[in-house]
């Protein structure tokens, strides 16, 4: 088999010729992502892409996003959503509103409108079925506060690893590595919410546990009655008014100090279906896990009772089963989760995301250049002192693009034939007028 590469050019070639690893290949012989490939039974040439890892996530509603912070702006494409879904550009500004910076004092300063714009994939107001993609453009970028960044890496930050898988870097707000990647999955993940919420009633909420050191207690929210109100009440994003003083107070004592602190976000889920999420490789809570684990400065994720379960005895964490009211099996407790066996029960879904302090801050920190040198470093730029009030919509997102993708396999595999009613619950199919489809 033979091959020979396109002639197209390649941004990240930055090796010399006599240091090329690639044999007799040029520097400019060295091209991008279109491989011709020659096999021995004919001369035809079969021309494959290298598809770019890593900014695509789903199987049945696939969401691929792009662009950066300094360029011209960013985005996703959604491919598979289900047509003659109503959808505007006003559904998705809410979240984005949300997530959007310069909203506080304790957010970055940055000031962006973060407008979407659809430029695919919706026809009068409802969706085709075809490919979907929005875009939001930059207009607040500022690429000499990065100066400084483009010589010497930021401690904590993704600077030096791109640098050490890529051999290049995008320097003006580290590129894709910069939170202005999940504009594409908070448009992508109303978009979910929405059909999620019209086919099952499902709701996605997410809120401000910790702040630094302020622990919000669990017995103080009521995940059977939290709304959106309460979460968005305060600029924390934490519901209980007290706490939310406390971990203001938190920001602001760092913020004003050049420094930053991280925190937890607690996401739960209601309504939803039971059966989502297989076995063994590809469980519910595995999914999920990658999902939130995938958005910036995320260190840690757990669900049900968690960690702390590992304190209990078997006796005391069981749920408990009961038969409701309704003829429903449910459970007494929750310490699952709402997911067993990685499958959902049909309880409430609930789990909490642990974000690090924001590491570009501007206080003084020792580092060493590209070129091999340490040095001192003090970070320019318009960061957040504390990224989970922001990160709010950014899990709610992530949560709905896990849970669509899921609905959409369970149909696919269980529910195509009739289900077994002895064991099985059938999808709650909403009835088009009430949800907005047109007939």
């Amino acid at each position: 088999m033979a091959s020979s590469l396109s002639t197209k050019p390649f941004l990240g070639a930055l090796f010399s010729d006599e240091h090329s690893r690639y044999g007799s290949l040029r520097h400019s012989d060295f091209r991008s992502a279109v491989l011709q490939i020659s096999t021995s039974r004919g001369s035809r040439h079969r021309t494959l892409e290298i598809k770019a890892a890593g900014s695509t996530y789903g199987n049945y509603f696939r969401v691929s996003t792009f662009g950066e912070s300094h360029g011209g702006g960013v985005g996703c494409v959604i491919d598979g959503c289900p047509p003659r879904i109503p959808l505007t550009e006003a559904d998705l500004q809410v979240d984005l509103d949300r997530r959007r910076p310069g909203q506080s004092r304790i957010t970055t300063p940055r000031k962006e409108t973060d407008t979407a714009h659809i430029y695919s994939g919706v026809a009068e107001g409802f969706t085709t079925g075809s490919p979907i993609m929005i875009k939001v453009p930059n207009t607040d970028q500022r690429g000499k506060d990065y100066s400084e960044m483009s010589m010497a890496y930021r401690p904590s930050h993704a600077d030096a690893t791109y640098d050490f898988k890529y051999g290049t870097r995008s320097v003006e707000g580290g590129g894709r590595s910069s939170a202005r990647e999940t504009i594409g999955r908070v448009a992508a993940g109303a978009v979910a919410k929405k059909i999620l919420k019209a086919y099952s009633g499902t709701e996605i909420l997410a809120y401000v546990s910790q702040a630094h050191k302020v622990i919000l207690p669990e017995d103080l929210v009521h995940h059977e009655t939290l709304t959106l109100d309460q979460v968005e009440s305060n600029i924390a994003r934490c519901p209980h008014p007290e706490y939310a003083e406390k971990m203001i107070a938190a920001i602001d004592a760092v913020r004003v100090k050049g420094d930053s602190v991280g925190g937890v976000v607690t996401c739960i889920v209601r309504n939803l279906p039971r059966g989502l999420g297989s076995p063994v490789f590809d469980k519910l809570e595995a999914e999920l896990a990658k999902a939130a684990l995938s958005l910036p400065a995320t260190k840690g994720f757990e669900f049900g009772s968690g960690f702390a379960g590992t304190f209990l005895t078997g006796s005391e964490h069981n749920d408990e089963f009961y038969m409701d009211e309704h003829g429903r099996v449910r459970t007494r407790t929750n310490r699952s989760g709402g997911i067993q066996g990685g499958i959902s029960n049909g309880e409430i879904i609930n789990m909490r995301i642990a974000f690090k302090p924001t590491s570009t801050i501007s206080r003084k920190q020792n580092t060493v250049t590209r070129d091999k040198k340490e040095t001192e470093l003090i970070a320019r730029g318009r960061h957040d002192p504390c990224v989970v009030p922001r990160a709010v919509p950014m899990v709610e997102a992530s949560v709905a693009l896990v849970l669509i993708d899921q609905l959409l396999a369970q149909y696919a595999q269980c529910q195509l034939f009739p289900i077994n009613p002895d064991f099985q619950e059938p999808l709650r199919l909403p009835r088009l007028e009430q949800s907005g489809i047109p007939l």
